[in-house]
């Protein structure tokens, strides 16, 4: 068994972008911002946070969007052929309270991710991140302990990661991010992923 570790973000990747398809439920398109179009996480929760206090909407309803939302088609596939493969973690910058019955329809892979701060009446007061700039943080501590890590994302927030490991990849990312790293493979389908990955694996 190699000591490589295959680090993948998740939404975007394997799941819907959640706030989108919880702008799409609610009505509200301002939610529509994801880290594809601001690059500042800090700054876009708050101003997410800001957003649902204003309409009165807190976990519950947010949770029961991701109740519908189902993995990518294909995603679940890719991710078990991936796990027989080699080692997997998804470091995602979402938070436990919605990342939980999205791994339970991808077969229960590791993930670590962020947590929000929720008042007892379900409204979200605020968020804790895991580490500062997590991605990139958690690929170094791995490489730290005798890990080779190769990864994948799709959005600004993911490049630390894909940047700082062995190998790694952007998939179905935006041409403006691709255009800013042509030195970046960038795959369209699970299978050309798969592929990418196979290759450094072996």
């Amino acid at each position: 068994m190699s000591m490589n570790i295959a680090c993948l973000d998740l939404e975007g990747v394997l799941v819907p972008e959640i706030w989108i398809a919880f702008s799409e439920a609610s009505g509200i398109p301002e939610l529509k911002r994801t880290t594809r179009d601001e690059p500042d996480y800090d700054k876009l929760m708050k101003w997410r946070i800001g957003i649902l206090n204003e309409h009165g909407l807190g976990l519950k309803e947010i949770r029961e969007t991701i109740a519908k939302i189902d993995p990518l088609p294909g995603a679940k596939e890719f991710l078990d052929k991936l796990r027989a493969m080699t080692q997997v973690i998804i470091i995602s910058d979402t938070f436990t309270q919605f990342a939980g019955p999205l791994m339970e329809k991808l077969g229960m892979p590791t993930i670590f991710c962020n947590t929000l701060e929720v008042a007892e009446d379900g409204k979200i007061t605020g968020f804790r991140m895991r580490v500062e700039k997590s991605k990139y943080a958690t690929v170094r501590a791995l490489q730290s302990i005798g890990f080779e890590t190769i990864a994948t994302g799709d959005s600004f927030n993911d490049l630390g990661m894909i940047e700082a490991s062995k190998a790694g990849f952007l998939f179905r990312s935006t041409e403006e991010i691709k255009k800013a790293h042509p030195e970046l493979p960038a795959y369209e389908t699970y299978d050309e992923l798969l592929a990418a990955f196979a290759k450094e694996l072996d």
